[in-house]
Protein backbone atom coordinates (compact mmCIF):
# COMPACT_ATOMS: atom_id res chain seq x y z
CA UNK A 1 0.00 0.00 0.00
CA UNK A 2 1.38 3.44 -1.04
CA UNK A 3 0.14 5.73 2.26
CA UNK A 4 3.52 4.32 4.37
CA UNK A 5 1.41 3.57 7.56
CA UNK A 6 2.87 0.89 9.13
CA UNK A 7 1.85 -2.83 8.07
CA UNK A 8 2.22 -5.42 11.38
CA UNK A 9 2.09 -9.01 9.98
CA UNK A 10 1.72 -11.59 13.06
CA UNK A 11 2.96 -15.07 12.73
CA UNK A 12 1.65 -17.51 15.36
CA UNK A 13 1.96 -21.50 15.44
CA UNK A 14 -1.51 -21.59 14.43
CA UNK A 15 -4.31 -18.77 13.06
CA UNK A 16 -7.51 -20.10 13.48
CA UNK A 17 -9.80 -17.81 11.55
CA UNK A 18 -13.57 -19.36 12.00
CA UNK A 19 -13.41 -18.40 8.24
CA UNK A 20 -14.65 -21.34 6.61
CA UNK A 21 -13.03 -20.42 2.91
CA UNK A 22 -9.76 -20.55 4.67
CA UNK A 23 -10.20 -22.21 8.68
CA UNK A 24 -6.05 -21.56 9.59
CA UNK A 25 -3.55 -19.65 7.99
CA UNK A 26 -0.13 -19.04 8.78
CA UNK A 27 -0.20 -15.37 9.13
CA UNK A 28 -2.19 -11.91 9.36
CA UNK A 29 -1.57 -8.85 8.12
CA UNK A 30 -2.74 -5.92 10.11
CA UNK A 31 -3.00 -2.28 9.14
CA UNK A 32 -5.00 0.74 11.09
CA UNK A 33 -6.59 -1.93 13.60
CA UNK A 34 -8.18 -4.31 11.07
CA UNK A 35 -6.70 -6.76 8.97
CA UNK A 36 -5.52 -6.17 5.88
CA UNK A 37 -4.38 -10.14 4.61
CA UNK A 38 -5.19 -13.59 6.20
CA UNK A 39 -3.16 -16.26 4.82
CA UNK A 40 0.41 -17.10 3.73
CA UNK A 41 3.61 -15.01 5.29
CA UNK A 42 4.65 -14.63 1.42
CA UNK A 43 0.87 -13.09 0.89
CA UNK A 44 0.78 -11.58 4.14
CA UNK A 45 3.95 -9.63 3.35
CA UNK A 46 3.39 -8.76 0.02
CA UNK A 47 1.53 -5.59 0.49
CA UNK A 48 4.51 -3.73 0.91
CA UNK A 49 6.91 -2.56 3.56
CA UNK A 50 6.42 -4.08 6.57
CA UNK A 51 7.15 -5.68 10.35
CA UNK A 52 6.46 -9.39 11.46
CA UNK A 53 5.97 -9.78 15.04
CA UNK A 54 6.39 -13.09 15.48
CA UNK A 55 5.89 -12.64 19.72
CA UNK A 56 3.22 -15.67 18.76
CA UNK A 57 5.50 -17.98 17.43
CA UNK A 58 4.13 -20.67 19.75
CA UNK A 59 1.06 -19.59 20.47
CA UNK A 60 -2.37 -19.79 18.93
CA UNK A 61 -4.27 -17.11 17.81
CA UNK A 62 -8.29 -17.47 17.41
CA UNK A 63 -10.57 -14.22 16.34
CA UNK A 64 -11.58 -12.50 19.67
CA UNK A 65 -13.94 -14.07 21.91
CA UNK A 66 -17.01 -11.91 22.40
CA UNK A 67 -18.52 -12.27 26.11
CA UNK A 68 -22.18 -11.48 24.72
CA UNK A 69 -23.62 -11.49 28.39
CA UNK A 70 -21.80 -10.46 31.25
CA UNK A 71 -22.01 -6.94 34.16
CA UNK A 72 -19.51 -4.42 35.07
CA UNK A 73 -20.26 -5.95 38.30
CA UNK A 74 -17.08 -8.36 37.44
CA UNK A 75 -14.93 -5.40 37.70
CA UNK A 76 -16.67 -4.57 41.49
CA UNK A 77 -15.97 -7.95 42.20
CA UNK A 78 -12.87 -7.61 42.16
CA UNK A 79 -12.90 -5.01 44.66
CA UNK A 80 -15.25 -6.82 47.16
CA UNK A 81 -14.76 -9.80 49.57
CA UNK A 82 -15.15 -12.74 48.09
CA UNK A 83 -17.61 -15.19 49.42
CA UNK A 84 -17.92 -17.45 46.96
CA UNK A 85 -17.96 -21.83 46.89
CA UNK A 86 -15.57 -22.34 43.87
CA UNK A 87 -12.37 -20.48 43.76
CA UNK A 88 -12.23 -17.16 41.88
CA UNK A 89 -9.77 -15.46 39.83
CA UNK A 90 -9.07 -12.37 40.19
CA UNK A 91 -8.14 -9.07 38.48
CA UNK A 92 -4.22 -9.29 39.20
CA UNK A 93 -3.96 -13.26 38.23
CA UNK A 94 -4.33 -14.76 41.27
CA UNK A 95 -6.95 -16.38 43.08
CA UNK A 96 -9.51 -16.26 46.03
CA UNK A 97 -10.00 -19.34 47.74
CA UNK A 98 -13.94 -20.65 47.78
CA UNK A 99 -15.75 -20.65 51.38
CA UNK A 100 -16.92 -23.91 51.84
CA UNK A 101 -19.06 -23.72 55.16
CA UNK A 102 -21.03 -21.40 57.75
CA UNK A 103 -18.32 -21.21 60.13
CA UNK A 104 -15.56 -19.76 57.82
CA UNK A 105 -18.06 -17.06 56.01
CA UNK A 106 -18.33 -16.16 59.27
CA UNK A 107 -14.80 -15.48 60.14
CA UNK A 108 -14.82 -13.85 57.31
CA UNK A 109 -17.31 -11.08 58.23
CA UNK A 110 -15.93 -11.12 61.91
CA UNK A 111 -12.43 -10.21 59.92
CA UNK A 112 -13.94 -7.57 58.06
CA UNK A 113 -15.42 -6.43 60.86
CA UNK A 114 -12.23 -6.20 63.14
CA UNK A 115 -10.28 -4.60 59.90
CA UNK A 116 -12.76 -1.34 59.67
CA UNK A 117 -13.34 -0.96 63.29
CA UNK A 118 -15.04 1.96 63.52
CA UNK A 119 -16.94 2.52 60.46
CA UNK A 120 -20.17 3.63 60.16
CA UNK A 121 -20.42 2.06 57.08
CA UNK A 122 -21.95 -2.26 56.16
CA UNK A 123 -20.05 -4.89 55.90
CA UNK A 124 -20.51 -6.29 52.77
CA UNK A 125 -19.39 -9.73 50.39
CA UNK A 126 -20.42 -11.11 47.16
CA UNK A 127 -20.81 -14.86 45.48
CA UNK A 128 -22.51 -16.72 48.30
CA UNK A 129 -24.78 -19.12 47.12
CA UNK A 130 -26.80 -21.18 50.04
CA UNK A 131 -27.73 -24.09 47.56
CA UNK A 132 -24.30 -25.65 48.23
CA UNK A 133 -24.52 -25.51 51.62
CA UNK A 134 -26.62 -28.91 51.94
CA UNK A 135 -26.09 -29.73 55.45
CA UNK A 136 -26.93 -26.62 56.63
CA UNK A 137 -30.06 -25.01 57.21
CA UNK A 138 -30.69 -22.17 55.01
CA UNK A 139 -28.60 -18.83 55.47
CA UNK A 140 -31.14 -16.41 57.67
CA UNK A 141 -30.11 -12.97 59.58
CA UNK A 142 -29.81 -15.67 62.63
CA UNK A 143 -26.52 -16.70 61.17
CA UNK A 144 -25.80 -13.19 60.35
CA UNK A 145 -26.36 -11.75 64.07
CA UNK A 146 -23.50 -13.73 65.75
CA UNK A 147 -21.18 -11.61 63.89
CA UNK A 148 -22.85 -8.17 64.46
CA UNK A 149 -25.86 -7.40 66.18
CA UNK A 150 -24.90 -3.84 65.99
CA UNK A 151 -23.19 -3.75 62.54
CA UNK A 152 -25.53 -3.61 59.40
CA UNK A 153 -23.93 -7.26 57.25
CA UNK A 154 -25.08 -7.55 52.94
CA UNK A 155 -24.60 -11.09 51.89
CA UNK A 156 -24.69 -10.53 48.28
CA UNK A 157 -25.45 -13.86 46.42
CA UNK A 158 -23.98 -15.26 43.29
CA UNK A 159 -26.74 -14.82 41.35
CA UNK A 160 -27.41 -11.11 42.04
CA UNK A 161 -31.01 -11.74 42.44
CA UNK A 162 -30.97 -12.47 46.21
CA UNK A 163 -29.12 -10.87 49.32
CA UNK A 164 -29.18 -12.02 52.93
CA UNK A 165 -28.31 -9.47 55.41
CA UNK A 166 -28.61 -9.71 59.30
CA UNK A 167 -31.06 -7.95 62.32
CA UNK A 168 -28.94 -4.72 62.21
CA UNK A 169 -29.69 -4.12 58.80
CA UNK A 170 -33.25 -4.93 59.03
CA UNK A 171 -33.57 -2.17 61.96
CA UNK A 172 -31.46 0.06 59.56
CA UNK A 173 -34.06 0.31 57.11
CA UNK A 174 -37.02 -0.33 58.82
CA UNK A 175 -37.84 -3.98 57.51
CA UNK A 176 -40.68 -5.66 59.36
CA UNK A 177 -43.06 -7.77 59.31
CA UNK A 178 -45.40 -5.03 58.13
CA UNK A 179 -43.14 -4.28 55.27
CA UNK A 180 -45.33 -5.27 52.02
CA UNK A 181 -42.61 -5.86 49.04
CA UNK A 182 -42.47 -8.73 47.49
CA UNK A 183 -39.35 -10.87 47.98
CA UNK A 184 -38.99 -10.12 51.57
CA UNK A 185 -38.82 -14.11 53.32
CA UNK A 186 -40.39 -14.60 56.50
CA UNK A 187 -39.45 -16.90 59.14
CA UNK A 188 -42.20 -19.36 60.51
CA UNK A 189 -43.73 -16.11 62.83
CA UNK A 190 -44.22 -14.20 59.80
CA UNK A 191 -41.11 -12.04 60.65
CA UNK A 192 -38.30 -10.85 58.08
CA UNK A 193 -35.54 -13.57 58.29
CA UNK A 194 -32.94 -11.25 56.43
CA UNK A 195 -33.42 -13.16 52.73
CA UNK A 196 -33.89 -10.44 49.99
CA UNK A 197 -35.32 -12.45 46.82
CA UNK A 198 -34.89 -10.14 43.67
CA UNK A 199 -34.17 -6.09 43.54
CA UNK A 200 -37.38 -4.57 44.97
CA UNK A 201 -36.72 -6.10 48.61
CA UNK A 202 -32.84 -5.95 47.81
CA UNK A 203 -33.39 -2.47 47.28
CA UNK A 204 -34.94 -2.00 50.77
CA UNK A 205 -31.46 -2.59 52.54
CA UNK A 206 -30.42 0.44 50.42
CA UNK A 207 -27.12 1.12 52.32
CA UNK A 208 -25.35 -2.67 51.38
CA UNK A 209 -26.80 -2.52 47.84
CA UNK A 210 -25.52 0.65 47.17
CA UNK A 211 -22.05 -0.15 48.43
CA UNK A 212 -21.86 -2.54 45.08
CA UNK A 213 -23.28 -0.22 43.05
CA UNK A 214 -21.22 2.82 43.83
CA UNK A 215 -18.25 0.29 42.93
CA UNK A 216 -19.68 -0.73 39.51
CA UNK A 217 -18.80 3.13 38.76
CA UNK A 218 -15.45 3.32 39.89
CA UNK A 219 -12.83 3.09 38.20
CA UNK A 220 -10.35 1.21 39.52
CA UNK A 221 -13.67 -1.13 39.06
CA UNK A 222 -13.95 -0.23 35.30
CA UNK A 223 -9.95 -0.57 35.33
CA UNK A 224 -10.26 -4.53 36.65
CA UNK A 225 -13.23 -5.23 34.49
CA UNK A 226 -10.45 -4.52 31.45
CA UNK A 227 -7.78 -6.47 33.00
CA UNK A 228 -10.14 -9.53 34.14
CA UNK A 229 -10.83 -9.60 29.67
CA UNK A 230 -7.47 -9.71 28.80
CA UNK A 231 -6.62 -12.54 31.58
CA UNK A 232 -9.38 -14.04 29.84
CA UNK A 233 -9.12 -14.00 26.24
CA UNK A 234 -12.07 -11.64 25.92
CA UNK A 235 -11.79 -8.96 23.54
CA UNK A 236 -15.42 -7.07 23.58
CA UNK A 237 -17.15 -7.48 26.68
CA UNK A 238 -21.52 -6.59 26.52
CA UNK A 239 -22.66 -5.22 29.93
CA UNK A 240 -25.84 -6.34 30.47
CA UNK A 241 -26.44 -4.24 33.14
CA UNK A 242 -25.41 -0.42 31.83
CA UNK A 243 -27.35 1.99 33.13
CA UNK A 244 -26.58 5.22 32.04
CA UNK A 245 -30.59 6.32 31.42
CA UNK A 246 -30.94 6.87 35.27
CA UNK A 247 -27.47 7.74 36.59
CA UNK A 248 -26.02 11.30 34.92
CA UNK A 249 -22.10 11.16 34.38
CA UNK A 250 -21.72 7.45 34.45
CA UNK A 251 -21.54 7.61 30.06
CA UNK A 252 -18.94 10.30 30.73
CA UNK A 253 -17.16 8.03 33.49
CA UNK A 254 -17.38 5.16 31.31
CA UNK A 255 -16.33 6.76 28.02
CA UNK A 256 -13.01 8.43 29.87
CA UNK A 257 -11.57 5.15 30.88
CA UNK A 258 -12.35 2.95 28.08
CA UNK A 259 -11.61 4.47 24.89
CA UNK A 260 -8.19 5.49 26.47
CA UNK A 261 -5.35 3.79 24.14
CA UNK A 262 -4.46 1.48 26.90
CA UNK A 263 -7.39 0.07 27.89
CA UNK A 264 -7.76 -3.97 26.99
CA UNK A 265 -11.06 -4.04 25.91
CA UNK A 266 -13.94 -2.90 24.12
CA UNK A 267 -17.21 -2.67 25.93
CA UNK A 268 -20.80 -2.90 24.33
CA UNK A 269 -23.59 -1.63 26.61
CA UNK A 270 -26.95 -2.95 26.95
CA UNK A 271 -29.12 -0.67 28.87
CA UNK A 272 -31.22 -2.03 31.71
CA UNK A 273 -34.01 0.65 32.01
CA UNK A 274 -36.17 -0.35 34.35
CA UNK A 275 -37.39 -3.76 36.39
CA UNK A 276 -40.79 -2.48 36.90
CA UNK A 277 -42.95 -0.61 34.16
CA UNK A 278 -46.32 1.68 35.40
CA UNK A 279 -43.81 5.02 35.68
CA UNK A 280 -41.92 5.15 32.90
CA UNK A 281 -42.41 6.71 29.81
CA UNK A 282 -40.75 3.91 27.30
CA UNK A 283 -41.16 6.66 24.41
CA UNK A 284 -38.63 8.35 26.25
CA UNK A 285 -36.78 6.07 27.28
CA UNK A 286 -36.22 4.58 23.70
CA UNK A 287 -35.13 8.16 22.19
CA UNK A 288 -32.74 8.74 25.12
CA UNK A 289 -30.93 5.53 24.33
CA UNK A 290 -31.44 5.91 20.54
CA UNK A 291 -29.80 8.95 20.88
CA UNK A 292 -26.40 7.05 22.60
CA UNK A 293 -25.67 5.84 19.56
CA UNK A 294 -24.25 9.14 18.72
CA UNK A 295 -21.21 8.86 20.91
CA UNK A 296 -20.13 5.61 20.37
CA UNK A 297 -16.98 4.72 19.48
CA UNK A 298 -14.52 1.71 18.31
CA UNK A 299 -14.57 0.91 21.94
CA UNK A 300 -17.25 1.64 23.51
CA UNK A 301 -20.98 0.98 22.00
CA UNK A 302 -24.48 1.20 22.87
CA UNK A 303 -26.10 -2.76 21.79
CA UNK A 304 -29.62 -1.46 23.11
CA UNK A 305 -32.04 -2.57 25.65
CA UNK A 306 -32.31 -5.70 28.22
CA UNK A 307 -35.08 -6.30 30.09
CA UNK A 308 -35.17 -8.83 32.92
CA UNK A 309 -38.62 -10.74 33.13
CA UNK A 310 -37.96 -13.70 35.74
CA UNK A 311 -35.67 -14.58 38.42
CA UNK A 312 -33.06 -16.96 39.12
CA UNK A 313 -33.42 -20.66 38.96
CA UNK A 314 -31.12 -21.75 42.26
CA UNK A 315 -32.59 -19.00 43.68
CA UNK A 316 -36.48 -20.36 42.86
CA UNK A 317 -37.47 -17.16 41.87
CA UNK A 318 -36.99 -18.28 37.72
CA UNK A 319 -40.54 -18.05 36.54
CA UNK A 320 -41.68 -21.61 35.92
CA UNK A 321 -44.02 -23.37 33.85
CA UNK A 322 -45.88 -26.45 34.94
CA UNK A 323 -45.22 -28.57 37.28
CA UNK A 324 -42.71 -26.21 38.43
CA UNK A 325 -40.23 -26.59 40.76
CA UNK A 326 -38.32 -30.18 41.90
CA UNK A 327 -37.93 -29.59 45.27
CA UNK A 328 -37.93 -26.27 47.52
CA UNK A 329 -41.06 -24.61 46.35
CA UNK A 330 -41.35 -23.53 50.24
CA UNK A 331 -39.12 -20.35 49.23
CA UNK A 332 -40.32 -20.08 46.10
CA UNK A 333 -43.08 -17.58 45.31
CA UNK A 334 -45.85 -19.72 42.99
CA UNK A 335 -43.60 -20.78 40.74
CA UNK A 336 -40.79 -17.48 40.64
CA UNK A 337 -41.68 -14.04 40.49
CA UNK A 338 -42.45 -11.81 37.46
CA UNK A 339 -39.80 -8.51 37.48
CA UNK A 340 -41.91 -7.15 34.49
CA UNK A 341 -45.93 -7.86 34.71
CA UNK A 342 -46.19 -10.04 31.32
CA UNK A 343 -49.91 -7.93 29.95
CA UNK A 344 -47.08 -4.86 29.85
CA UNK A 345 -44.50 -6.46 28.22
CA UNK A 346 -45.44 -5.41 24.83
CA UNK A 347 -46.12 -2.08 24.95
CA UNK A 348 -43.30 -1.85 26.90
CA UNK A 349 -41.05 -3.07 23.98
CA UNK A 350 -42.90 -1.50 21.16
CA UNK A 351 -41.45 1.59 21.40
CA UNK A 352 -37.75 0.13 21.09
CA UNK A 353 -38.87 -2.03 18.22
CA UNK A 354 -40.12 1.31 16.15
CA UNK A 355 -36.55 2.72 16.75
CA UNK A 356 -34.82 -0.59 15.58
CA UNK A 357 -33.13 -0.85 18.79
CA UNK A 358 -31.98 -4.27 19.38
CA UNK A 359 -33.66 -5.89 22.52
CA UNK A 360 -32.32 -9.08 24.59
CA UNK A 361 -34.28 -10.47 27.39
CA UNK A 362 -33.73 -12.44 30.60
CA UNK A 363 -35.10 -15.89 30.80
CA UNK A 364 -34.26 -18.15 32.97
CA UNK A 365 -37.87 -20.21 33.54
CA UNK A 366 -39.75 -21.66 30.58
CA UNK A 367 -42.73 -19.51 30.97
CA UNK A 368 -40.73 -15.96 30.47
CA UNK A 369 -39.54 -17.68 27.03
CA UNK A 370 -42.79 -18.24 25.52
CA UNK A 371 -43.85 -15.02 26.64
CA UNK A 372 -40.69 -13.50 24.94
CA UNK A 373 -41.63 -15.10 21.69
CA UNK A 374 -44.98 -14.17 21.62
CA UNK A 375 -44.01 -10.48 22.55
CA UNK A 376 -41.36 -10.79 19.55
CA UNK A 377 -44.05 -12.60 17.04
CA UNK A 378 -46.66 -9.72 17.89
CA UNK A 379 -44.17 -6.80 17.75
CA UNK A 380 -43.09 -8.28 14.32
CA UNK A 381 -46.87 -8.27 12.77
CA UNK A 382 -47.43 -5.26 14.10
CA UNK A 383 -44.09 -3.60 12.08
CA UNK A 384 -42.00 -5.68 10.04
CA UNK A 385 -38.27 -5.33 11.00
CA UNK A 386 -36.84 -8.55 8.85
CA UNK A 387 -32.94 -8.54 10.90
CA UNK A 388 -34.29 -7.64 14.20
CA UNK A 389 -32.01 -10.68 16.02
CA UNK A 390 -34.18 -10.34 19.07
CA UNK A 391 -32.77 -12.71 21.60
CA UNK A 392 -33.28 -15.24 24.57
CA UNK A 393 -30.94 -14.13 27.17
CA UNK A 394 -29.81 -17.10 29.48
CA UNK A 395 -32.46 -19.38 27.22
CA UNK A 396 -31.54 -22.34 30.21
CA UNK A 397 -34.86 -24.19 29.64
CA UNK A 398 -35.97 -23.70 26.10
CA UNK A 399 -37.66 -26.56 24.96
CA UNK A 400 -37.49 -28.27 21.48
CA UNK A 401 -40.80 -26.27 20.05
CA UNK A 402 -39.77 -22.66 21.50
CA UNK A 403 -36.38 -23.35 19.66
CA UNK A 404 -38.44 -23.88 16.38
CA UNK A 405 -40.81 -21.21 17.44
CA UNK A 406 -37.71 -19.14 17.56
CA UNK A 407 -35.95 -19.96 14.25
CA UNK A 408 -38.69 -19.38 12.51
CA UNK A 409 -39.41 -16.00 14.04
CA UNK A 410 -35.46 -15.50 13.39
CA UNK A 411 -34.58 -14.86 16.74
CA UNK A 412 -31.09 -15.60 18.56
CA UNK A 413 -30.24 -17.74 21.75
CA UNK A 414 -27.53 -16.69 24.36
CA UNK A 415 -26.96 -19.77 25.99
CA UNK A 416 -25.66 -19.63 29.94
CA UNK A 417 -23.70 -23.10 29.42
CA UNK A 418 -21.34 -22.11 33.02
CA UNK A 419 -24.99 -23.71 35.13
CA UNK A 420 -23.83 -27.10 33.85
CA UNK A 421 -20.79 -26.96 35.99
CA UNK A 422 -21.66 -24.59 38.39
CA UNK A 423 -25.46 -25.35 39.12
CA UNK A 424 -25.82 -28.66 37.36
CA UNK A 425 -25.96 -31.22 40.22
CA UNK A 426 -28.05 -28.71 42.11
CA UNK A 427 -30.37 -28.37 39.11
CA UNK A 428 -30.52 -32.45 39.06
CA UNK A 429 -31.18 -33.01 42.45
CA UNK A 430 -33.27 -29.47 43.70
CA UNK A 431 -34.10 -27.05 41.26
CA UNK A 432 -35.61 -29.08 38.36
CA UNK A 433 -35.51 -32.64 38.60
CA UNK A 434 -33.13 -35.10 36.25
CA UNK A 435 -35.30 -34.99 32.97
CA UNK A 436 -35.43 -31.24 32.68
CA UNK A 437 -32.18 -30.74 34.03
CA UNK A 438 -30.61 -32.94 31.33
CA UNK A 439 -31.86 -30.68 28.52
CA UNK A 440 -30.71 -27.39 30.00
CA UNK A 441 -28.21 -25.46 28.35
CA UNK A 442 -29.56 -27.29 24.93
CA UNK A 443 -27.12 -25.86 22.36
CA UNK A 444 -26.84 -29.09 20.28
CA UNK A 445 -30.79 -28.60 19.88
CA UNK A 446 -30.68 -25.05 19.11
CA UNK A 447 -28.06 -25.77 16.96
CA UNK A 448 -30.34 -28.45 15.42
CA UNK A 449 -32.94 -26.25 14.83
CA UNK A 450 -31.18 -23.52 12.92
CA UNK A 451 -31.22 -20.76 16.30
CA UNK A 452 -28.05 -18.94 15.82
CA UNK A 453 -26.67 -19.25 19.62
CA UNK A 454 -23.91 -17.75 22.00
CA UNK A 455 -22.80 -18.86 25.16
CA UNK A 456 -22.22 -16.95 28.03
CA UNK A 457 -20.89 -16.66 31.29
CA UNK A 458 -23.47 -14.06 32.89
CA UNK A 459 -19.62 -12.86 35.02
CA UNK A 460 -20.25 -11.67 38.17
CA UNK A 461 -22.41 -14.67 38.70
CA UNK A 462 -20.23 -16.93 37.36
CA UNK A 463 -16.30 -16.00 36.60
CA UNK A 464 -15.83 -14.11 33.10
CA UNK A 465 -13.73 -16.35 30.88
CA UNK A 466 -15.04 -18.50 27.25
CA UNK A 467 -12.79 -21.10 27.77
CA UNK A 468 -15.03 -22.31 30.78
CA UNK A 469 -18.14 -21.93 28.86
CA UNK A 470 -17.00 -23.89 25.66
CA UNK A 471 -15.97 -26.50 27.85
CA UNK A 472 -18.86 -26.46 29.54
CA UNK A 473 -21.38 -26.63 26.45
CA UNK A 474 -18.67 -29.60 24.71
CA UNK A 475 -18.33 -31.84 27.98
CA UNK A 476 -21.92 -30.63 30.15
CA UNK A 477 -19.76 -32.36 32.95
CA UNK A 478 -20.34 -31.38 36.88
CA UNK A 479 -18.32 -31.26 39.76
CA UNK A 480 -19.83 -34.68 40.96
CA UNK A 481 -18.74 -36.36 37.54
CA UNK A 482 -21.91 -36.89 36.03
CA UNK A 483 -22.70 -36.29 32.25
CA UNK A 484 -25.66 -33.95 32.27
CA UNK A 485 -27.40 -34.83 29.17
CA UNK A 486 -24.50 -36.20 27.08
CA UNK A 487 -26.54 -35.69 24.02
CA UNK A 488 -26.56 -32.19 24.28
CA UNK A 489 -23.09 -32.03 23.67
CA UNK A 490 -21.74 -29.65 20.83
CA UNK A 491 -18.31 -29.86 18.82
CA UNK A 492 -15.60 -27.58 19.76
CA UNK A 493 -16.17 -25.81 16.71
CA UNK A 494 -19.22 -25.19 17.27
CA UNK A 495 -18.17 -23.46 20.33
CA UNK A 496 -15.86 -21.43 19.50
CA UNK A 497 -18.40 -20.40 16.60
CA UNK A 498 -20.84 -19.36 19.58
CA UNK A 499 -17.99 -17.28 21.31
CA UNK A 500 -16.81 -15.47 18.51
CA UNK A 501 -18.92 -15.28 14.94
CA UNK A 502 -22.34 -15.94 16.29
CA UNK A 503 -21.61 -13.39 19.48
CA UNK A 504 -20.74 -11.33 16.63
CA UNK A 505 -24.05 -11.91 14.82
CA UNK A 506 -26.61 -11.31 17.70
CA UNK A 507 -24.65 -8.08 17.95
CA UNK A 508 -25.33 -7.07 14.28
CA UNK A 509 -21.54 -6.36 14.48
CA UNK A 510 -20.56 -9.79 12.37
CA UNK A 511 -19.21 -7.65 9.81
CA UNK A 512 -16.71 -6.34 11.87
CA UNK A 513 -15.82 -8.98 14.46
CA UNK A 514 -16.47 -12.53 14.71
CA UNK A 515 -13.81 -14.14 12.34
CA UNK A 516 -10.13 -13.13 10.77
CA UNK A 517 -10.32 -12.11 7.61
CA UNK A 518 -9.85 -9.18 5.36
CA UNK A 519 -11.37 -5.82 6.18
CA UNK A 520 -12.81 -7.49 9.82
CA UNK A 521 -10.77 -5.66 12.61
CA UNK A 522 -7.93 -6.80 14.54
CA UNK A 523 -8.64 -8.52 17.51
CA UNK A 524 -7.17 -11.65 18.95
CA UNK A 525 -7.43 -13.64 21.62
CA UNK A 526 -4.00 -15.65 21.81
CA UNK A 527 -3.61 -19.00 23.93
CA UNK A 528 -1.38 -21.29 24.48
CA UNK A 529 -3.08 -24.43 22.53
CA UNK A 530 -5.91 -24.74 19.76
CA UNK A 531 -9.42 -25.33 21.04
CA UNK A 532 -10.14 -27.33 18.48
CA UNK A 533 -7.25 -29.90 19.19
CA UNK A 534 -6.55 -30.49 22.31
CA UNK A 535 -8.74 -33.26 24.43
CA UNK A 536 -12.10 -31.69 25.06
CA UNK A 537 -11.69 -32.43 28.69
CA UNK A 538 -8.57 -29.90 28.82
CA UNK A 539 -10.36 -26.81 27.06
CA UNK A 540 -10.72 -24.95 30.28
CA UNK A 541 -7.35 -25.41 31.23
CA UNK A 542 -5.84 -23.83 27.86
CA UNK A 543 -3.89 -20.73 29.53
CA UNK A 544 -4.38 -17.63 28.15
CA UNK A 545 -1.28 -15.35 26.98
CA UNK A 546 -3.60 -12.31 26.37
CA UNK A 547 -5.54 -10.09 23.55
CA UNK A 548 -4.96 -8.41 20.82
CA UNK A 549 -7.30 -5.27 19.86
CA UNK A 550 -7.24 -3.46 16.78
CA UNK A 551 -3.57 -4.70 16.36
CA UNK A 552 -2.31 -3.66 19.90
CA UNK A 553 -1.26 -6.81 21.95
CA UNK A 554 -2.43 -6.60 26.06
CA UNK A 555 -1.05 -9.13 28.11
CA UNK A 556 -2.91 -11.05 31.04
CA UNK A 557 -1.57 -10.28 34.38
CA UNK A 558 0.52 -12.66 36.27
CA UNK A 559 0.64 -12.87 39.96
Amino acid sequence: MADGTPITVFTAREIVTMDPGQPLVEAVAVKDGRVLAAGSLDECTSWGPHVVDDRYADHVLTPGMIEAHAHSLEGAFALLPYAGWFDRHRADGSTATGIRSYADLLDLLRSLDHDTAGSDEPIVVGGFDPIYFTDEARLTREHLDRVSAERPIFVFHASAHLATVNSAMLRHHDITRDTETVGVARDASGEPNGELQEMPAMALASSGLLAILKKMNDPAAIEALGQICANQGITMLVDLGASGLTRPGERELWQRTVNAEDYPARIAQRHLIGMMPGSTDWSAAADQLDSFRDDDTAKLRTAGLKIVLDGSIQGFTAKMDWPGYYTGTDIAVDHGMWMVPPDQLLDMCRPFHERRINTHVHCNGDLTIDLWIDTVEQLLLESAWLDHRYTVQHCQLTTAAQYRRMARLGMCANIFTNHLWYWGDQHHDVTVGPERARRMEACATAEREGVSFSIHSDANVTPLGHLHTMWCAVNRVTPSGRVLGEHERISPQSALQAVTTSAAYQLHLDHEFGTIECGKAADFTVLEDNPLTVDPMAIKDIAVWGTVIGGTPHPAARP
